[in-house]
């Protein structure tokens, strides 16, 4: 789809590799819906007597960073823990959980607000093997509150934004629409970033509008599809869809994620680009790999990459995760490495 595209592109890769590690630098302040992925493995032994389900001995259970966390974690392994995540947790064990998996992943979490009777959001992914085939995920169970975050919850998360945004680089919305990006959690966040002139990225699966005056937003192509109203079947409809975004956005730039056909990037000074998937690869697990596309995409605007040069670093990393199971991080040596074989 994107193959004559993607030969007009001018990329200087001496110029590509220095913006590569120049991304240590930048400091970044994730708020959004934090999660966490509980993986529970174990091996099929038979079937139940009691009701015809497999019973599965246990091996491992993996407490993995997800949804907004999973976008922190990859910053953090690309930056050495210049990361701090502000969100809500319930008054439950799991925050305790998540609380111990970010410290785990040298990211500070101090600015978390508890709200009481509030589930903590975990996503408990159980997934079964025999002797003679891959493990493969049976079930999910989600634990969450969907709800809108309280008013005094609203208002003490508002409290840390205002506090900590002038610290950070870049700053990222993550929102997974489970209730902590409230209007006014957004509008203050994107007022305080643009005070004190910070990169702001959103990552919404809907209601794109809601985030006005922004950097950039990294929509995927069917949640761009539902926002514009019309299909994006060529690359020309899906330029279309950027641009509308941006009109009614105001960001500078969109980035649309098309999955194994690459990226679009979108400017609001009217250059488009059209990025292919540069290091194919069999897939393992696409799970959290938009997360890491914005994350490693938002630090590279910071950094002054501009839209082509950071979406091809996140494409990059992207592919990088995706050979691995569940939510995943990659590193500056890893997607060094990777362009070695890149012919740009």
């Amino acid at each position: 789809m994107y193959e004559s595209f993607a030969k007009t592109m001018e990329i200087n890769k001496q110029k590509l590799v220095d913006y590569i590690n120049k991304l240590p630098e930048a400091k970044v302040l994730v708020i959004g819906d934090l999660a966490i992925d509980e993986m529970i493995c174990g091996d099929t032994e038979r079937i139940s007597r009691e009701a015809p389900v497999l019973i599965l001995n246990h091996t491992k259970t993996d407490i993995v960073l997800g949804a907004a966390a999973n976008a922190a974690h990859n910053a953090s392994t690309i930056n050495n823990g210049k990361v701090s995540v502000l969100g809500v947790v319930g008054d439950d064990y799991q925050s305790e959980q998540l609380k111990n998996a970010f410290n785990m992943a040298n990211i500070d979490c101090s600015g978390l607000v508890e709200e009481k009777g509030r589930k903590t959001v975990t996503k408990t992914r159980i997934s079964g093997a025999c002797s003679q085939s891959v493990t493969q995920q049976i079930v999910r169970i989600d634990r969450q509150t969907k709800a809108p975050i309280k008013h005094e919850t609203e208002n003490l998360l508002i409290s840390n934004i205002e506090k900590c945004v002038p610290e950070y680089d870049t700053i990222i919305l993550s929102d997974y629409h489970i209730g902590v990006l409230t209007q006014k959690v957004i509008d203050k966040t994107i007022e305080v970033a643009n005070k004190y002139n910070k990169t702001i990225v959103a990552d919404a699966q809907k209601d794109l509008d809601k985030y006005k005056n922004i950097t950039s937003m990294t929509p995927n192509l069917p949640d761009t599809q539902k926002f514009v109203k019309f299909e994006l079947s060529s690359q020309d409809k899906i330029i279309e869809a950027g641009k509308l975004i941006i009109d009614k956005t105001n960001a500078k730039s969109v980035l649309v994620t098309c999955g194994s056909d690459g990226m679009v990037s979108i400017n609001s000074n009217g250059q488009t680009d059209i990025i292919p998937v540069f290091n194919r690869s069999m897939v393992f697990d696409v799970t959290g790999a938009g997360d890491t596309v914005t994350a490693i995409y938002s630090m590279g605007l910071a950094i002054g990459a501009g839209p082509l040069y950071a979406a091809i670093i996140g494409n990059i990393a992207a592919s990088i995760v995706i050979k691995q199971f569940g939510c995943a991080t990659t590193t500056v040596d890893e997607i060094l490495k990777a362009i070695e074989n890149i012919n740009l």
